[in-house]
């Protein structure tokens, strides 16, 4: 019987497959939806704008990521690729934002800057972050949204619509994962804990200074994990799943929401170096209080 039942997989065609992935992950996400618009009432009228946004543009998601391997992509760099889903998921962003915040300015991955009337204001928005992950079909992307006010992270939110976790926060509020309060784990034993990084690909600068820290931060700790997505490695150090995290880099649509939601959760973010300039200079390491010092010491060059 067994057997029989296997054979009959096998023979399935991929397209219903997928099919059937877009089902069930949009019916989920609707129906969570539902769920957790009461569950979620407790949040302010801004997390309700930045998670409606995101709700929205995940539908779309998770309709091309349901059929992945039939998506148009257009190159725009050495294995740095901007898939359709990207540009249709920053549109809805774009649009239910400036429909709800008018005077606002952006900043997004594909648009770049637009200014805005309200210069206090502006998004910072990746539609997609883990766009490779996206392509080869692993269900590790997320959609990040942030507003930045007076060029600090204020609030900040970051989807992923496959496993339906929305992590979000607001300066001096506290972090959350959909309606349940996060915070960073408690672990100092560099023997304990779990790094998460960046690393590298084809074509970037910076291969060998990466794999010199991941191997010091391997000799004393209990592991790195490279998932592919900043956003969630950041929103994972939040929640408690890693208790570091650190890449080189990046651009401020990267880190912006994520970096917030650490520091809501009770976590410190800096640059790798220890200073403030994350947003601005591209690297950042972000840790639980009680191992930011030491992350920081293992991943210099000394």
């Amino acid at each position: 019987m067994a057997r029989t039942w296997g054979a009959k997989i096998s023979r399935a065609p991929l397209h219903s497959a997928r099919a059937r992935v877009w089902c069930a992950a949009s019916s989920a996400l609707w129906l969570s939806h539902i769920r957790k618009t009461h569950a979620m009432s407790h949040a302010s009228a801004l997390i309700t704008i930045m998670t409606k946004a995101a709700r929205k543009a995940a539908r779309g998601l998770v309709r091309d990521f349901g059929e992945v391997q039939e998506l148009q992509v257009s190159k725009k760099g050495v294995a740095d690729f901007v898939s359709l889903a990207d540009h249709r998921a920053e549109q809805v962003i774009y649009e239910e934002l400036s429909v709800a915040r008018p005077k606002y300015g952006f900043v997004m991955e594909e648009r770049g800057e637009i200014e805005g009337v309200d210069n206090s204001n502006r998004w910072i928005v990746d539609p997609l972050d883990g766009t490779t992950n996206f392509l080869h079909g692993l269900p590790q992307f997320a959609i990040s949204i942030a507003l930045e006010r007076d060029r600090q992270p204020f609030a900040g939110v970051v989807y992923n619509p496959v496993t339906d976790e929305l992590f979000w926060a607001e300066k001096g509020a506290g972090a959350f994962l959909n309606d349940r309060r996060i915070r960073v784990s408690e672990r100092s034993d560099l023997s304990e804990c779990v790094f998460a990084c960046g690393l590298p690909f084809a074509g970037r600068p910076g291969r060998e200074r990466a794999l010199k820290e991941a191997e010091r931060v391997l000799e004393q700790t209990a592991g790195v994990r490279r998932f592919g997505s900043a956003a969630l490695d950041l929103a994972f150090v939040a929640a408690g799943r890693f208790d570091a995290f650190w890449e080189r880099d990046l651009n401020i649509w990267d880190v912006a929401a994520g970096a917030l939601i650490v520091r809501e959760a009770g976590g410190m973010v800096s640059d790798i170096e220890g200073g403030a300039k994350f947003l601005t200079e591209g690297s950042i390491l972000a840790a639980n209080a009680n191992l930011h010092t030491s992350a920081k010491a293992l991943l210099s060059d000394g």
